[in-house]
């Protein structure tokens, strides 16, 4: 297969949440049939339902500047799907990417032929594979992994991690994970293993003690984050410098500043537990050094986390978030409030029907004194018409649309310049915008 064969066999294997299947066998089948190749390197395998993703950009961040070879695989994409895949800050190529997707898929149409499975591999579980073997192939020296779903059977847990984390649990993915925050607790701590150090993020009180038990019961040495860092606001005039924070961190007796490069105060405990992970290995003999964390923390990219981005002077600047269930929705709103207080935000909205959009709109919708609903081009996606419904309630001027690209034609055109427009609710839908404003740059530039 080339690559859009490919890509478009992967898609064909179902929607990557809808279609999944929790658990092992299928993945442990697959990897042996493909050699186990996520037996030939170590992993930093992190699960959570918020800032797992930015928490294990900033760690792959470190891990570069202290120049050891690192792999990132992470989920979902917002353009392209080789950006699940990375070394050294670079995406998988996408021959690369073809040429594995074609012996991946080889390899699980045979499980299925030769009886051992009754379908296929699932997507998730066949990007999984694809990163496995890319890595292995590069020879990568450590790989950052972010667990999909859950953890205890999601497809990244056959790994052979040096040190695993867990970001800040909270509710969402219910249907699969259970309805309580112990049970979701439960699932996330399943990645962590007998004796391999495990670093915990600040956590409610029910889902803390869930965790800690399970690491107990394997004695995995649990390490608590967050507590030794202090933070200050950036004081700038720069609206690209709105939202960072300098941090001094304490930690193994050594002293780390840094001016972060991701925006948000809950940044700074996603950095925080990034170098906790960082001092873990450091203490398992790989070379960081203090340095090499601060540079990583204030080099770090993360697209569509909060990102800013201006495609003229004369247009409103645009901010990008995915606050995709109620905590990252909560996260948001305390950044508007905090760094937007005073500019009229025209809040651009679409969110996927299988989320808490309810409270997720009664979270945002305030904060906005426009409100542009839109329907993600996504077979999850939630109706604008019933978006709209619910923006009913707000004291916002409320529009309508069908598409993102019409969405976002309309924010700019109603948005002056001295105002914002924040594109929210899914990263579903800021992948859709941010293929069409890459496109728009040309047209200001």
């Amino acid at each position: 297969m080339n690559f859009k064969e490919s890509v478009s066999y992967l898609y064909g294997l179902g929607h990557e949440i809808l279609a999944m299947k929790l658990g092992l066998e299928t993945i442990r089948l697959l990897a042996e049939s493909c050699g186990n190749p996520h037996l030939e390197f170590n992993a930093v395998h992190i699960a959570g339902t918020n800032g797992k993703g930015s928490t294990a950009a900033f760690t792959d961040s470190i891990l570069r500047a202290a120049g050891i070879r690192s792999g990132l695989y992470t989920s979902p994409h917002l353009d392209s799907i080789t950006e699940r895949i990375m070394i050294g800050g670079k995406g998988i190529s996408p021959d690369d990417f073809a040429r594995l997707a074609t012996l991946v898929r080889e390899m699980g149409e045979g499980l299925v032929s030769d009886g051992v499975l009754q379908f296929p591999p699932t997507f998730f579980e066949q990007i999984t594979m694809i990163a496995y073997l890319f890595f292995a192939e590069q020879g990568i020296d450590l790989a950052v992994l972010e667990v999909g779903m859950g953890g205890r059977l999601d497809a990244t847990n056959i790994c052979r991690p040096v040190v695993t984390a867990i970001t800040p649990v909270g509710m969402d993915h219910q249907q699969y994970l259970g309805d309580t925050l112990a049970k979701i607790a439960a699932e996330k701590g399943g990645i962590i293993k007998r004796g391999v150090p495990i670093v915990i993020a600040p956590q409610k009180e029910e889902a803390l003690e869930v965790i800690l038990a399970r690491a107990r019961e394997l004695e995995a040495p649990a390490i608590l984050s967050g507590n030794n860092c202090r933070a200050v606001p950036v004081q700038s005039s720069d609206i690209f410098d709105r939202g960072k924070y300098r941090i001094t961190c304490q930690s193994g007796g050594l002293k780390i500043e840094s001016k972060l490069n991701l925006r948000g105060r809950h940044q700074i405990l996603n950095a925080c537990t990034a170098i906790r992970i960082s001092e873990e290995l450091a203490g398992s003999g790989w070379p960081i050094s203090p340095d090499a964390v601060s540079s990583g923390l204030s080099s770090v990219e993360w697209p569509g986390r909060l990102e800013m981005i201006t495609l003229s002077d004369d247009k409103a600047p645009i901010l990008l978030d995915g606050a995709h269930n109620i905590d990252g929705a909560g996260v948001l709103r305390e950044f508007l409030d905090d760094h937007f207080h005073d500019t009229p935000v025209t809040l651009l909205f679409g969110a996927m029907a299988d989320k808490d959009v309810d409270a997720m709109c009664g979270v945002l919708f305030p904060a906005a004194i426009r409100i542009i609903t839109t329907k993600v081009s996504n077979p999850r996606a939630e109706s604008s018409e019933k978006l709209s419904t619910l923006a009913a309630n707000s004291q916002a001027e409320i529009f309508r649309t069908e598409s993102v690209t019409e969405a976002i034609s309309l924010g700019l055109k109603i948005t002056p310049p001295t105002g914002l427009i924040c594109i929210s609710g899914s990263l579903y839908l800021v992948g859709e915008a941010k293929r069409f404003l890459d496109q728009s740059k040309e047209n200001y530039n």
